[in-house]
């Protein structure tokens, strides 16, 4: 999370993970959530340590920070990337499905609007976002940025 108009927040590599761009055009205000599972209660030691790997302590986390920094809920823009299914994670079958569906419950208990998504399928995607401006851009790896 940052104020920072310098800055490019991103993530690559994005699969069945999802990253979550949270908005404030108004403070100019950014922040990316890189989160891989859908519950913390599938190892709560690790998610005491590492909130933001989980969709349900990450997401609020995120949000609470991004408030504190003087970003509106009412103001914020929010996306969604990532959520597929990748042919090569046989032992976690729809974890893709399960965190888009963690997510989209995270972000309507703290009644925040989703603005867009880019989910599902089988590819890996990259997204940016401009802090300076809130431009996002996502890419593939058949795709270049746009």
């Amino acid at each position: 999370m940052t104020q920072d108009a310098e800055t490019i927040l991103g993530a690559d590599s994005v699969g069945s993970c999802i990253a979550v761009t949270f908005y404030d055009p108004v403070v100019q205000l950014g922040g990316l959530l890189h989160l891989q599972y859908p519950q913390s209660t599938s190892d709560r030691a690790r998610a005491g340590n590492q909130p933001a790997l989980y969709a349900d302590t990450g997401i609020p986390h995120l949000f609470e920070a991004v408030c504190k920094q003087g970003a509106e809920k009412e103001r914020l823009l929010v996306t969604i990337t990532g959520g597929a299914e990748l042919a090569n994670d046989p032992g976690a079958p729809n974890t893709g499905k399960r965190n888009y569906l963690a997510v989209r419950k995270s972000l309507w208990k703290l009644g925040v609007m989703l603005q867009g998504e880019n989910v599902g399928g089988a590819v890996l995607r990259s997204v940016r976002l401009e802090v300076a401006t809130g431009k996002l851009w996502l890419a593939t790896p058949d795709q270049a940025e746009q």
